[in-house]
């Protein structure tokens, strides 16, 4: 899975020389929270809601409405934005993505291709992927089994029992901990009691069989 499968293509951008009320109203009428700026066909900078809300006066300012007005108005967006801007690749893992937010303690990468913006994502992006990656909008049966020794083919002998009842198979997860591993499958079927009893019969301890997105 790379950045490029979960990216955001569409990119609505600003140049440096926007007024920043103008990125406020982009921002609004786009339901984002971030503009990548662009000079030419350059990045040069980055615009969050963030970024806006420290460089205006707190609530606390002595400022008349129109004072604050005027001063915004005459804010650009260069004025504020952040310049130094960390980016990612399309063909990226999008687990690089991720380390690399979480990193730096940002929620948003620019995506560049050759020194072009060719998408951007940010930890919304990251969620929508989880759910995609989990099969959990396809819905059906969350099945976990305990491994407590782990060996070659476990997943295969597990992935054949289901097969064996053609039951489909949307997603699985394997999450290595310290006392043993759990292998996460994602089954079409909803019949989650008929799950559970099948690879407890074959002698694996079933966590948890839950219905997903019901």
């Amino acid at each position: 899975m790379s950045v490029s499968d979960f990216m955001t293509k569409k990119v609505v951008t600003v140049t440096p020389s926007t007024p920043v009320f103008d990125a406020i109203d982009l921002m609004k009428a786009n339901g984002i929270h971030r503009l990548p700026v662009l000079e030419g066909d350059h990045l040069v900078g980055l615009i969050t809601e963030g970024v806006i809300q420290a460089a205006l006066p707190s609530k606390a300012t002595t400022l008349s409405v129109y004072e604050l007005n005027y001063l915004i108005n005459k804010t650009k967006v260069e004025d504020i934005m952040i310049k130094d801007v960390l980016t990612i690749q399309p063909n990226a893992l999008l687990e690089d993505a991720i380390a690399k937010m979480r990193a730096n303690s940002i929620a948003v990468l620019p995506v560049m291709d050759e020194g072009n913006l060719v998408g951007i994502i940010t930890n919304n992006d990251i969620f929508d992927a989880f759910l995609k990656i989990t099969g959990y909008h396809e819905g059906g049966t969350r099945i976990s089994v305990n491994i407590a020794k782990d060996r070659s083919g476990v997943i295969a002998d597990l992935a054949k029992i289901l097969a064996d009842h053609e039951m489909s198979i949307s997603t699985i997860v394997v999450n290595r901990k310290v006392d043993g591993t759990i292998v996460e499958f994602q089954v079409v079927s909803k019949q989650v009691a008929e799950i559970r009893q099948l690879f407890e019969q074959a002698g694996y301890q079933v966590v948890d069989a839950v219905l997903t997105n019901i």
